[in-house]
């Protein structure tokens, strides 16, 4: 039986990517003291399932969860034991920005410290880029720089477990510069990477620039390239890639968001947080954060959106979630599960996408190729 994940949604930044359409607000310390107390209160308080799995990993997003002080954190992960069974072992992942933790590097490193201590074992940060002029553009607060004494000082404080975001297809970056950035990346060789195709969501700064003609549109064709070149420099380094748009050395696949692919439960906590029961049962929290709090202060609950999914949906997402991961789906499975073949029931749609070499198909296994991982959305809506 699978266990569970919990996820707290931690939505302060000291300033908003031009990027960004995630639900965060501006940090001010009173306001997160609030947020915190909020957060612990509606752990306490959990009854949505009888029988809660074990926990195994704990996951803070955001937003910038380390923004919170340390007493904090501290506080919410007292508040998760106290409701939830937690095995020792825990993967807890905190992500951070470069830079953050304090105003020189002695006091970095004293936090970083204090953050190993609290039983956290994995860092994930927004490096994005190692340009400087792209950091700017993306409304980033730190520079290349930060980068390298950020993973310098997690590794002193004893992080085993660090990852880096990057992002391809920057409004106006060549496929030269991408793999210059790459190249930086894997000089530090961190245990895992997630590196993502830049996504402009309408509404948001960047968006906006875009449309006024103050930055280039991103090329899908350059970014295509991009994407293909980093899988096999990548690869070649040594890294797994084990879904679409993540890779890690030998050992240190993302334990949490493995559970969003593979259908294992997760509960969340903190405005906009989504849980799942890992059968058929989703929920999710409101995602206004004024909102939020006066709802649990209130003693009501947070959940704004319930969605009982029904056999065609489960289906349809044990494909599609299934296919992110990259060594596919498990006919077998799928048949025990649902009592239907997969490939019967898709028989038109898989010898499409076969003959097109997005997919490769089996006795045992339904799995994206390199290039249907890039168009892995045509072949989701395909097999919808």
């Amino acid at each position: 039986m699978s266990q569970a994940g919990v996820y707290i949604h931690i939505p302060f930044c000291r300033s908003r990517c031009s990027y960004c359409d995630f639900a965060t607000g501006m940090y001010e310390s009173g306001l997160a003291n609030r947020y915190v107390r909020a957060v612990t209160k509606e752990i306490a308080r959990w009854n949505e399932l009888e029988q809660p799995r074990t926990v195994d990993t704990i996951y803070f997003g955001g937003g910038t969860p380390s923004l919170l002080r340390l007493d904090e954190i501290e506080q919410i992960l007292r508040a998760i034991h106290g409701r939830f069974t937690v095995t020792g072992n825990a993967e807890i992942t905190l992500e951070i920005n470069p830079g953050d933790g304090g105003a020189n590097a002695a006091s970095r490193r004293e936090t970083m410290r204090s953050w190993r201590q609290l039983g956290i074992s994995r860092a994930s940060f927004g490096a994005q880029t190692f340009d400087d002029d792209a950091l700017r553009l993306l409304g980033r607060t730190h520079d290349s720089h930060d980068i390298y004494s950020t993973f310098a000082l997690l590794r002193e404080a004893g992080f085993p477990n660090i990852n880096f975001d990057l992002i391809a297809g920057l409004p106006g970056q060549t496929v030269d510069d991408w793999q210059r950035n790459l190249a930086r990346a894997l000089e530090l060789r961190p245990e895992h990477l997630s590196l993502y195709l830049l996504d402009v969501h309408e509404g948001t700064p960047l968006a906006g620039q875009i449309q006024r003609g103050m930055r280039p549109e991103p090329e899908e064709d350059v970014a295509a390239e991009m994407y293909l070149g980093l899988v096999e420099k990548v690869s070649a380094a040594g890294y797994e890639h084990y879904e679409i748009s993540n890779f890690c050395l030998a050992g240190f696949p993302s334990r949490h968001n493995s559970k969003y692919w593979m259908g294992a439960p997760y509960y969340g906590f903190g405005c906009s947080a989504h849980s799942f029961d890992g059968a058929q049962r989703r929920w999710a929290n409101e995602r206004d954060m004024n909102r939020y709090v006066g709802l649990i202060d209130n003693g009501g609950s947070a959940i704004v959106e319930r969605t009982e999914l029904n056999e065609d949906d489960a289906r349809s997402e044990s494909i599609f979630l299934g296919l992110r991961m990259m060594r596919g789906v498990e006919l077998d499975h799928y048949r025990v599960r649902f009592g239907k073949d997969l490939q019967a029931e898709h028989y038109d749609a898989l010898v499409r996408l076969s003959e097109a070499g997005l997919i490769e198909l089996d006795s045992e296994l339904l799995r994206l190729t390199t290039r249907g991982a890039l168009l892995s959305n045509e072949v989701f809506a395909a097999l919808a």
